[in-house]
């Protein structure tokens, strides 16, 4: 059993939001997770993403693993260094923020057998009703839709000139 470990480090967020992504990623099948985060529209799935599709290339060409067999065994975040910047205030005060990074670091294994998606997603067409034959008029259809427009315009019309003004 092989396993790949990648390091993404100094990543400009918050290492309390980039868990709350990775906490979802833990013992999923790596083809899910990368589901997962490609759906996400938090800001820290996209270097997540990159991260996850550069471990799952690198198992396939130094180790020539299956990439349907790979999932994801650990992944951490760590805090890294934190940029302390000041911000001015009223009365010559200074209000300090924390420019907060992280390290993060994933472990991919290569279990026995292949993941099966945990879904069955089968995209179909939408059932279309059948229209039921009208009977034949004795009226053009030209006329008919002549009668059918002043009825649309005349509610229209009405719901403008109701309004009050200011």
């Amino acid at each position: 059993m092989t396993k790949e470990t990648v390091k993404l480090n100094y990543l400009h967020i918050a290492p309390r939001k980039v868990r709350l992504i990775a906490d979802t990623l833990r013992g999923l099948p790596a083809n899910e997770a990368e589901a997962q985060l490609f759906l996400r529209p938090q800001r820290a799935s996209k270097p997540l993403l990159k991260l996850l599709r550069s471990a799952i290339a690198n198992a396939k060409n130094n180790q020539k693993t299956d990439p349907d067999k790979l999932v994801v065994e650990s992944i951490q975040v760590d805090s890294g260094p934190v940029l302390k910047r000041f911000l001015p205030r009223a009365m010559g005060r200074a209000t300090p923020i924390l420019k907060r990074t992280s390290h993060v670091t994933l472990v991919l294994k290569e279990s026995e057998k292949k993941s099966e998606p945990k879904f069955n997603v089968v995209l179909s067409q939408p059932k279309v009703k059948k229209e039921k034959k009208a009977k034949k008029s004795t009226a053009p259809k030209a006329e008919k839709l002549a009668v059918a427009k002043p009825k649309e315009r005349a509610g229209f019309f009405k719901k403008i000139f109701q309004r009050k003004s200011v």
